[in-house]
C-alpha cells in the first residue's frame, strides 16, 4: 500500500544553506533546469547527500563512556561503535546528520533492564570516517551497511531503537537480513517521493531535473526509491512487534507518517507525544520508559 503524506519539512533553508545562498542556488537551478537538466540533477544529488549541521543533532545524552570499537565498512574507512552493559543486544540507530550520542538517554535504562546497548556512527556522521561522497555527505546505503557491519561484530539483535532516517535503514535491515525481537521507530521519516518533491520546490527546479536526480539516486542505491518507503515495507506483515513514537508537532517528519505506520503494520502501535518535536523526544523520560518497556517486553507497548 502506498500512502501519500502531507508535505514534510525535512528540506528547509536552515537545513541546507543560508537564505542568501539559497536564493543564488534557486537562480542557478532555474537556468540549469532549462538548458542542462543533467548538470542540474548532478548538482541536486550532491546537495541531497549533504548533511545538516544544526547543533541539535550533536547533543550528547550518553551516561558516560562505553567500550569503543572502530569497524571497517565496505566502501572504505571505519565507523565508530560504542557499547555498554551485558545481556541481549539492543542497537541504537541515529538519523540523518545525527550521531550515537543523540540516543544516549536510552543507554542507562536499557542496561539496567538487563541489555547490552550498542550505538554507532554511520559513515560521515559523528566520530566515523567520511562517507564515500566525501566530508559533510551521507547516503542511505551507508546507513544500512554500517548497521550490518555492527551486527556482524556484536551479534544478533534482541531489540532495535531507531530515529528519523535511521528508521528506514533499520527497518530494511531487519526485514531483509537480520530479524529482531522488538523494534522501536521514533519520528520515522516520510516517503522518498514526497521528499524529492519537497526538495525540488525548495530549490526551484522542475520534473526535468527531479526525475533525473531520482534516476541518479536509484543508480547509486541499485534499487527503486519506493523500496525505502516505510509504510509498505511492513504493511503485509513480517516485521517484529513495533512501537512507533511520534510527536504531533514534529516539524521535520510529519506525524501522519507515524500514524500510517502504526495503522498499516499489523504488529505496530503508536505512542503520541505533544510538544517534543523531532529532537527533544529523544530525551523525554516518558518516551524512554515506554521504549524500555517495549524492548524488554515487561508490559504491552502503549498506544
Amino acid at each position: 500500500m502506498t500512502t501519500t503524506h502531507p508535505a514534510g519539512r525535512r528540506w528547509s533553508a536552515g537545513h541546507l544553506v543560508g537564505a542568501t545562498r539559497l536564493g543564488a542556488l534557486r537562480t542557478t537551478f532555474r537556468v540549469l533546469d532549462a538548458v542542462a537538466p543533467r548538470a542540474a540533477a548532478a548538482r541536486a544529488m550532491d546537495l541531497w547527500c549533504t548533511l545538516p549541521g544544526n547543533p541539535g543533532r550533536r547533543k550528547d545524552f550518553r551516561p558516560g563512556p562505553g567500550e569503543i570499537r572502530r569497524l571497517a565498512v565496505p566502501r572504505g574507512g571505519e565507523i565508530v561503535a560504542e557499547s555498554w552493559g551485558e545481556g541481549p543486544v539492543v542497537y541504537l540507530v541515529h538519523g540523518w546528520g545525527g550521531w550515537r550520542g543523540q540516543l544516549g538517554a536510552f543507554v542507562a535504562p536499557l542496561v539496567e533492564a538487563g541489555h547490552r546497548v550498542v550505538a554507532f556512527d554511520v559513515a560521515g556522521h559523528g566520530d566515523s570516517d567520511p562517507a564515500v561522497m566525501g566530508p559533510g555527505k551521507g547516503t542511505l546505503p551507508e546507513f544500512m551497511e554500517a548497521f550490518e557491519v555492527v551486527l556482524g561484530a556484536y551479534g544478533e539483535a534482541s531489540g532495535v531503537v531507531a530515529h528519523s532516517m535511521g528508521c528506514t535503514s533499520a527497518a530494511l535491515v531487519v526485514r531483509e537480513s537480520v530479524p529482531t525481537e522488538r523494534l522501536v521507530l521514533i519520528a520515522p521519516n516520510h516517503e522518498f517521493a514526497t521528499m524529492t518533491h519537497d526538495f525540488a520546490r525548495l530549490l526551484g527546479f522542475t520534473e526535468r531535473t527531479r526525475t533525473r536526480m531520482v534516476d541518479g539516486i536509484e543508480a547509486f542505491t541499485g534499487r527503486p526509491t519506493s523500496d525505502f518507503d516505510l509504510v509498505p515495507l511492513g504493511a503485509s506483515g513480517g516485521m517484529p512487534p513495533t512501537l512507533v513514537v511520534h510527536d504531533r508537532l514534529d516539524k521535520e517528519t510529519p506525524y501522519a507518517v507515524g500514524e500510517a505506520v502504526a495503522r498499516e503494520w499489523p504488529d505496530a502501535v503508536l505512542l503520541t507525544t505533544e510538544g517534543l518535536g523531532h529532537q527533544r523526544i529523544l530525551a523525554d523520560q516518558a518516551t524512554i520508559a515506554a521504549v524500555v518497556e517495549h524492548i524488554s517486553d515487561r508490559v504491552p507497548a502503549r498506544g
